[in-house]
């Protein structure tokens, strides 16, 4: 909650009931009295976080060894290693990541944890047995909210208009656990949306476009969409929150800056001069 003065009004007590009229407007005169009212995010000029309001998980034996198996995954590829356990391990390892890697590199080192973490055998086999149709982006939907509430956070399926008629192809997260710990925009866009969104295109030929929403740290999965370009995408032009330690602007002036730097470095090393 944020604190506004609105009025500043203090009277001046003394021996008041002996005091005429007149005498008790001349005592009178101003100090500090503070009246707090809400005020919305956009009023505040940017996302707050609720850092210090996280929810509390309760993580069951198939809960910590999915945890456990992807922070595994990105320790790898990451190459940074973490001492703590469960969520905290992945969170720590992400934050990493996302302190000593460009964008670019974050997102390609979380593709290929998601690719060591998943094996190809099965996506393949899944790709195989579900092409695009309303039952596989349906099923999909269902599978996410059923196996994957551990990294997510509870969501449900909601319904939304595909090609002229209404699918059950959303999940709706009610509070993202991911950017919830890790309290930053960044982090999520580049470790998990344009990564996710990448992976399971590429692996199970299946669009998908996640939509954050920062203000209360839902989201939403459309499967059977496709998400704007990379560098089109409205949330790269959201600030990160005050609590997040980086405190950047993640926009495409930037990402377009580390791709073409990406390009000529992968110049240099074709060509050594």
């Amino acid at each position: 909650m944020d604190v506004k003065l609105i009025q500043e009004r203090r009277v001046f007590l003394g021996n008041w009931g002996n005091l005429r009229g007149n005498h008790k407007r001349k005592l009178r005169r101003k100090t500090t009295c503070c009246v707090a009212v809400l005020t919305g995010a956009a009023e505040r000029g940017g996302n707050e976080g609720t850092r210090n309001l996280n929810t509390v998980y309760t993580d069951n034996w198939f809960d910590k060894l999915a945890i456990d198996h992807l922070s595994e995954a990105v320790q790898a590829t990451s190459g940074w290693r973490s001492k703590k356990s469960g969520y905290e391990s992945l969170v720590e390892v992400a934050t990493m990541a996302s302190r000593n890697l460009n964008q670019i590199k974050q997102r390609e080192a979380m593709i290929e944890a998601l690719q060591r973490a998943f094996p190809r055998p099965i996506l393949s086999l899944i790709r195989t047995l579900l092409p695009q149709s309303k039952f596989a982006r349906e099923y999909f939907a269902a599978f996410t909210t059923v196996f994957f509430a551990w990294l997510v956070g509870p969501c449900e399926v909601k319904e939304s208009e595909l090609n002229g008629r209404r699918e059950r192809n959303v999940v709706h997260i009610h509070k993202c656990r991911f950017l919830e710990q890790t309290n930053c925009v960044g982090m999520c866009i580049n470790l998990c949306k344009f990564p996710t969104q990448d992976f399971i295109k590429d692996s199970l030929g299946m669009p998908v476009s996640m939509i954050p929403n920062f203000d209360d740290m839902s989201c939403e999965m459309k499967f059977g969409e496709d998400p704007p370009a990379s560098i089109e995408d409205p949330a790269l032009n959201q600030p990160c929150y005050k609590l997040c330690k980086k405190k950047e602007k993640h926009d495409t002036d930037k990402l377009n800056q580390l791709k073409k730097r990406d390009a000529e470095s992968k110049i240099f090393e074709s060509h050594p001069f």
